[in-house]
């Protein structure tokens, strides 16, 4: 009800807003016509300054600037400048974006340091497949990044954090062919790479073709540390565990695109994705107690490899109408496969009988989606659209595990099957309307619903439906008598619905089940959780490029989820559970400018710069530290290039801080600071052929993480730190 009560309150707030802003219309001049989509944003009414902007050049167009929605913009030449080979190391070094893990090891996007799915990321502005992994998606194949702050309501809501949204290569108007050949070397890793990119027009048909194609293979060594107390401080219990992990992921994308353009203006766009992945991995570790009882299983050895295949294909047709109104439909159809096999042999204590245990486990995901988008200018200096997005999705699992041994005491784990469905639809309407010359508002309105439905063997008919109903309001105001200072205001409802994976009842297992090393498994009575945000932000542009900006960001959490670890009687297990309302606050600084704006003697030298500060609360949990979701309270990038002729270089440095977070009365996660320092040089032996060299983790610094938890028995510790190298990649680029 409390929530009811606070989301009818911002209803008002914005309605007042919005009331307000006619009354100012109707005191100032008339409004000038709106803006076409991907046009620059109406000037101040400085004579001079409309004069400069009439020319109309695409090239004058900024969106980070212009564009009424706050977004900032990556484009394809930033995203490939360091060489990376996987997208998650290209958006460490974008401003409030932040990285956990790294490819091929499970690592997780951030936005206001808020990770489990508070960032919404998205493939062509659509939700990407069920489990797709970024580490599979080379940056070669990606056009641009789009990371928006506030939500829209042309994309779904389920964005509290806020929304990353990356656009595949598209077909251009010249013609094109590229091809990249790379290598990457270090001490424990060999990554080759090849990317082909070929475009063309053909009458009214143009074409593109990306293909790009990934090996890894890496060696990983982590050491574990755990330590047990009793309730006086004494010292019980004291294990080491060190471990490698020889590991290689190999990945193929393709993306086709055709584009014909119709009679009448109309276009008829078909647009493909194809990713291939596979990930293998043998990790070996040995447990040595140095104090207290040995582990049921000191001795793991376990082999694993998993096979992604998705294919996904879209048909997009935009249809121009009369009085400059427009309707863009496009249906599209999923297709993803995934087949995980792990043989997973344990044992080294006299007292308990040896396991060895194979898992195979395959899913089957399959999908429908349509997306329409009407818009109409009815009103001068009005963009009006409505529009909505349906899908429906299936997904069928199964898993068989088999025992070779079959020892007396079993770990639980038992073959399950089971198919689940997704249904979703929303409607929305939303208006751009240049209230003045200097005064852009957006207003949208967006009503999403989700059911889920699943049937397994090893538990009954599970049911989920919910909705939400989210109001926006967005606005950006430029400021008198300035050529470069604007102000933007954002209030938003937002939400994250759990996913099909955290509803159902199945259970995995862990071998040495303890409080830190945990079952896990879903709930089917999950709630979603409610958002409402405020985001405000002062920005100044200079000439050439510069920039400064200010923005602050609050959001009010209710039913959030967080991961229980209780004991069922007989083994813990992590559940996540619904636990009340927690807070969170951001407050972001960014400043990019060349060196010769402040001295003209000044080599040819760019500098960006931004730092960004968390802070949230939970207020179920008690304080101190208790953040959301392993919130990173700070981070911060700095980075510099340098051009001189046909040479380009530069380094970025990535800082990103730590420290304990406590995830209920019981338990506590540290993760450590973190400091990448990646260079780059560019060198242009002529416009056709290139060779790019770059960096990665100079520094050498490890990561650590670590997990406690209390009872009254005392405290069970465990600390695991992962090694990590530098790497060398050198790429050949070649236009023909």
């Amino acid at each position: 009800m409390h929530t009811y009560h606070y989301s009818f309150r911002l209803t008002i707030i914005a309605a007042a807003i919005a009331a307000a802003l006619t009354a100012n219309a109707q005191e100032v001049q008339a409004p000038v016509a709106a803006k076409p989509a991907g046009q620059k944003q109406n000037q101040p009414e400085d004579s001079t300054i409309q004069k400069v902007e009439v020319r109309g050049s695409a090239d004058a167009y900024d969106a980070r600037r212009d564009d009424t929605a706050s977004k900032i913009v990556v484009n394809h030449d930033e995203i490939v400048k360091y060489g990376d080979t996987n997208v998650l190391d290209v958006l460490k070094r974008v401003p409030g974006v932040t990285v956990s893990g790294g490819a091929g090891r499970g690592g997780e996007i951030r936005m206001r340091g808020l990770g489990s799915g508070y960032t919404q990321i998205l493939l062509n502005g659509e939700r990407a497949p069920a489990g797709f992994s970024l580490d599979s998606l080379s940056p070669d194949a990606i056009e641009r990044i789009e990371v928006l702050r506030a939500a829209s309501a042309e994309y779904s809501t389920q964005s509290i954090a806020g929304t990353i949204n990356i656009v595949l290569k598209k077909a251009i108007k010249t013609a094109q062919r590229e091809l990249k050949v790379g290598y990457g070397k270090g001490k424990q890793i060999n990554s080759p790479t090849a990317n082909v990119q070929l475009s063309d027009r053909v009458g009214k048909l143009s074409y593109s073709v990306s293909a790009n194609v990934f090996r890894s293979k890496f060696y990983e060594q982590a050491d574990n540390l755990e330590q047990a107390f009793d309730t006086t401080g004494r010292q019980t219990g004291l294990r080491t565990t060190p471990s490698n992990s020889p590991s290689s992921f190999t990945g193929i994308n393709i993306s086709p695109r055709l584009n014909w353009t119709l009679e009448g203006g109309d276009t008829l766009t078909s647009q493909s994705f194809v990713n291939i992945f596979r990930f293998g991995t043998t990790a070996r570790a040995h447990t040595a107690t140095l104090l207290g009882d040995l582990p049921p299983y000191p001795d793991k050895s376990q082999n694993m490899t998993n096979d992604n295949q998705f294919f996904r294909t879209d048909l997009n047709w935009v249809h121009q109408l009369a009085a400059g109104a427009k309707l863009d439909m496009k249906i599209g159809a999923t297709y993803g496969k995934l087949a995980n096999t792990m043989y997973r042999a344990t044992g080294g204590n006299p007292a308990v009988e040896e396991l060895t245990r194979q898992i195979d486990s395959a899913g089957r995901d399959r999908g429908l989606n349509s997306t329409g988008k009407y818009t109409n200018p009815l009103w001068e200096g009005h963009a009006l659209a409505i529009g909505w997005d349906a899908g429906y999705n299936t997904r069928d699992d199964e898993r068989h595990e088999r025992d070779y041994l079959h020892p007396s005491t079993r770990i639980p784990g038992a073959d399950e099957i089971y198919t689940g469905y997704v249904s979703r639809l929303a409607v929305y309407a939303q208006d751009e309307w240049n209230v003045t010359p200097r005064w852009s508002v957006y207003l949208g309105s967006r009503w999403e619903g989700i059911r889920i439905r699943a049937e397994g063997n090893s538990f009954g008919t599970t049911h989920s439906s919910s909705s939400v109903w989210s109001p926006i309001l967005q606005t950006l105001y430029k400021l008198p008598d300035t050529k470069g200072d604007q102000l933007r205001l954002a209030v938003t409802r937002t939400y994250k619905a759990p996913d099909l994976q955290r509803l159902l009842p199945h259970r995995f297992t862990s071998v040495n089940n303890n409080q830190v090393e945990p079952d896990s498994q879903g709930n089917p009575n999950l709630k979603p959780e409610l958002a409402l945000g405020v985001d405000a932000a002062y920005e100044h542009y200079w000439s050439q490029g510069a920039l400064f900006s200010v923005a602050a960001s609050t959001r009010r959490i209710t039913d959030y989820t967080r991961n229980l670890v209780v004991f069922d009687g007989s083994r813990w297990v992590s559940l996540p559970s619904n636990s009340g309302r927690a807070q969170t606050h951001s407050l972001e600084v960014e400043a990019k400018f060349p060196l010769k704006l402040w001295f003209a003697s000044a080599p040819a030298i760019d500098v960006r710069a931004n730092v960004a500060r968390n802070w949230s609360r939970v207020d179920s949990v008690p304080g101190p530290n208790n953040r959301l979701d392993q919130q990173t309270p700070l981070s911060a990038n700095f980075g510099l290039d340098y051009k001189a002729g046909p040479l380009t270089t530069g380094g970025s440095f990535t800082f990103k801080n730590g420290g304990e977070v406590r995830v209920s009365h019981n338990q506590i996660a540290y993760v450590n600071v973190k400091r990448d320092l990646d260079l780059y040089a560019l060198w242009k032996f002529d416009p056709k052929v290139q060779l790019r060299v770059a960096t990665a983790n100079l520094l050498n610094q490890d990561s650590v993480g670590e997990s406690s938890y209390s009872s009254d028995a005392g405290v069970l510790r465990s600390r695991t730190t992962s090694l990590r190298t530098p790497s060398l990649r050198a790429t050949l680029e070649m236009k023909f």
